[in-house]
């Protein structure tokens, strides 16, 4: 048995290959041992593989997909790292890997902890983002020498956590110098996402690897602010809050009266409750009706809405648009100058004979003279 086994072990090796079986394998070591690579071996890179052949600790050769005959001409780095000078007719030894180039997806990333931000409307936010991405060994050389080192095997697993943590930080230096409110996060996920593919690829680079797709799927706010929001919402659904209350005191009365207590407790409790009633409806129509103003354009004082007078300074509540004697343009009636062309709005006077001409007008309407 121990004969066989070192004959085995002596075995020369013709055919070099590697089936991925595996979904998150980057690296892996062919097997070679003490065994010697056979002159003109078959070497076979896959689609989405590069085979890189390490001589003494030394990145020498790297492979793209394809078939090869391992001769001097195919391995020039390697050639004269081993002093091959006219070509080599015996085995060689030498390490080879082969790395996968694939596109890994969806791997997951999220804020362990959350991203401070300051927001212009709540002061300082923290705030928790997650979603996914996918990234692909775009230098095997690179990332042989930087990131591999000398293990038989390296997964996604293995590279995950740094990658993690450089987008974590590269997320949070964004939305900071984003300055997007917080109430528009949600509305700029696309933005976002495609703005961190930019920013993080200067992290990738260096590791050999290449970010090809990153995307958010959500940028969560603290519990307060949340219930804020649902808040302006309600709002916002309500309305005119002076018909809203009217409409609540309304349906109050008509549930009163819909009520069948019985005796005589039951309608003094009908009677009270129904002028508590009256008068809480009677309070949301005055305030209903207060509230129903708009700002004098003169002094800003409320007018009441349907006034044609401001009761505080007399002038007319509304003021009448007139249209540019240049430029067409709608403006407030007794307007000196047009604000969209500058136009004079006064009437002018004829240099020839002194009639009044209205604003803008080419020829003198009396005497025909150019204004």
């Amino acid at each position: 048995m121990g004969k066989i086994g070192d004959f085995i072990r002596s075995e020369l090796i013709n055919i070099i290959e590697w089936t991925d079986d595996s979904q998150d394998t980057m690296v892996y070591q062919f097997p070679v041992h003490d065994n010697e690579i056979k002159n003109g071996a078959q070497l076979t890179v896959r689609p989405s593989q590069s085979a890189v052949f390490v001589s003494e600790g030394q990145i020498a050769d790297v492979f793209g997909p394809g078939r090869y005959v391992l001769e001097t001409k195919n391995l020039p780095v390697l050639a004269t790292l081993q002093g091959w000078k006219y070509g080599f007719d015996s085995p060689f030894k030498a390490e080879v890997y082969f790395v996968n180039t694939k596109q890994f997806l969806d791997q997951k990333w999220g804020t362990k902890n959350p991203i401070m931000m300051r927001d212009a409307e709540f002061g300082m936010l923290r705030l928790r983002a997650f979603g996914i991405y996918s990234f692909s060994v775009d230098d095997p050389a690179k990332f042989m020498k930087e990131v591999f080192g000398t293990n038989s095997m390296y997964t996604v697993d293995d590279v995950s956590g740094q990658l993690k943590r450089s987008i974590v930080s590269g997320i949070s230096d964004m939305l900071g110098e984003s300055n997007i409110p917080a109430m528009d996060l949600a509305a700029n996920y696309d933005e976002l996402s495609q703005g961190a593919l930019v920013k993080l690829q200067d992290r990738f680079n260096p590791l050999g690897l290449k970010i090809m797709q990153f995307y958010i799927e959500n940028i969560s706010l603290p519990e307060e602010v949340e219930k804020m929001l649902d808040q302006r919402t309600s709002m916002g659904v309500i309305g005119d809050m002076g018909k809203y209350t009217q409409f609540q005191a309304a349906q109050a009365l008509r549930d009163a009266a819909q009520n069948e207590g019985g005796g005589m407790a039951g309608a003094g409790v009908g009677l009270g409750a129904g002028s508590v009633l009256g008068q809480a409806m009677a309070q949301s129509m005055n305030q209903g009706q207060q509230q129903a103003t708009t700002a004098c354009p003169h002094c800003g004082a409320g007018v009441p809405q349907g006034s044609k007078f401001c009761p505080s300074c007399g002038k007319k509540a509304t003021i009448s648009k007139v249209a540019c004697v240049k430029c067409g343009a709608q403006i407030n009636e007794g307007a000196k100058f047009c604000p969209d062309c500058g136009q004079s709005q006064e009437a002018v006077k004829c240099a020839s004979c002194g009639a009044s001409m209205p604003a803008g007008t080419k020829f003198c309407p009396d005497c025909g003279a150019k204004a």
